[in-house]
């Protein structure tokens, strides 16, 4: 704790949108007890909690304030100024503390709602709605950071497809392992486990009778195609998962990585189109065009290999 001038502190940037409470104001000026010291950000010497004690000390001409200090970035003392006038003191009208929730969404979007909730005093589904209305002004994520610090994808087939990489590398690895390691829940490993060694995709397809929204129109002919193709996937998929001389070598894994992770395309094609943002969609075109030339390389010198083997 440190005394100094009150002169050299500023009351701004505040979660308060009305400003103080004079009233409240008034009553602190007027007690006799002695008032907790104001907690100030150390870098901007701005007031983080405590501005009615600042101004109960001005009512009463005092020119100087016993404070405390915060180290720490300016989004982290308005973090801070929102869970402290939540918890104690005269608390944030409800007004106040939804601004504070949009501020924190834009400053800590990978946050997750109920992080959020925790420390503005709102419910997650009000923040869950809050960043809805805002959703164009945030950047897409991946992944969210929880109460608890730990990061989960915010996407759940991300954390399914982490899920079935982790069980290709190693695919006796128990469920409470491949559940950590993809930050999923143990129940949704334990989804993807089973689905993989029915042959299917880690992520579940969208429901039958959703429509889709691919821009480019395909042939009959090549609707038949890619049909009877990614039909006969999960299949040999489910063969190749269960051939001891891929899965017990390390370049045997990968390929059964690659495998599982592309499988997606053949089943969920369309929700992955829809999901690509359109200022990427040449970029993303540009680089599946790539790799597919890449995998049909791969395809005809494992012909060839087999050919030559015959």
């Amino acid at each position: 704790m440190e005394v100094v001038s009150i002169a050299q502190l500023v009351v701004a940037d505040t979660p308060r949108t009305g400003g103080e409470d004079p009233e409240h104001v008034r009553t602190l000026a007027g007690t006799s007890a002695a008032l907790p010291p104001i907690l100030v950000h150390r870098a901007t010497m701005r007031v983080i909690d405590g501005a009615h004690r600042l101004r109960a000390a001005l009512l009463r001409n005092e020119r100087q304030i016993t404070v405390r200090y915060f180290n720490g970035s300016e989004d982290d003392a308005f973090l801070l100024a929102v869970r402290l006038n939540v918890v104690h003191g005269l608390p944030l009208t409800r007004a106040d503390r939804n601004s504070a929730a949009e501020r924190i969404l834009r400053t800590h979007p990978n946050w997750s709602n109920r992080a959020i909730a925790a420390v503005s005093g709102l419910s997650d589904k009000t923040i869950g709605a809050i960043r809805r209305r805002a959703s164009a002004e945030l950047p897409h994520l991946t992944c969210r950071v929880g109460q608890d610090g730990r990061i989960r994808p915010d996407d759940a087939a991300a954390g399914r497809l982490r899920a079935a990489a982790a069980i290709a590398d190693c695919p006796d690895m128990p469920v409470h392992e491949i559940a950590e390691s993809a930050g999923i829940s143990e129940t949704t490993a334990r989804d993807v486990r089973d689905r993989l060694r029915s042959g299917l995709s880690p992520v579940p397809s969208r429901s039958a009778g959703t429509a889709g929204t691919d821009p480019v129109a395909e042939s009959p002919a090549r609707q038949d195609e890619n049909q009877k193709v990614s039909g006969q996937l999960p299949a040999s998929l489910r063969l190749l998962r269960n051939d001891p001389s891929l899965r017990h070598n390390e370049t045997g894994r990968m390929v059964l990585r690659l495998l599982d992770t592309n499988i997606v395309i053949a089943t969920d094609r369309e929700k992955l189109i829809d999901g690509v943002p359109m200022h990427c969609v040449e970029a993303v075109a540009r680089a599946a065009a790539q790799y597919a030339l890449d995998w049909q390389r791969f395809a005809e010198q494992l012909e060839n290999r087999g050919r030559t083997l015959d």
